[in-house]
């Protein structure tokens, strides 16, 4: 197997690009104190991301904003929804969703 050198360069290179933006925050913030305020906001970071990304993939059909029934995604959100609430179990989460969206696949 050859490796070209202009390949393997650029792999080093994207390997640092995504390691120093990852290594570089957490090392400058380790050594220093957080206040409360200032981690309780980094707390909701995650959920935010987690939120945008789900919530474009449950409004948005066809590159625009639908509330209607035909948005299949956005029905099936609503039982799955309610189980995450119910019952917080991520598997079951899933599983509600995935059985969910081939329900409403099937039948519409």
């Amino acid at each position: 197997m050859e490796v070209r050198w202009s390949i393997f360069i650029i792999i080093i290179g994207m390997a640092l690009v995504t390691f120093i933006p990852r290594v570089l925050p957490l090392m400058v913030l380790s050594r220093f104190k957080l206040p409360e305020w200032g981690t309780r906001w980094l707390s909701f970071i995650p959920i935010s991301v987690m939120a945008a990304l789900v919530g474009q993939e449950i409004f948005m059909h066809d590159g625009k904003i639908d509330f209607s029934f035909s948005n299949l995604e956005m029905l099936a959100a609503i039982p799955t929804f309610l189980m995450a609430v119910k019952t917080r179990s991520l598997l079951g989460t899933v599983v509600t969703g995935i059985i969910s969206l081939m329900v409403l696949r099937y039948f519409m």
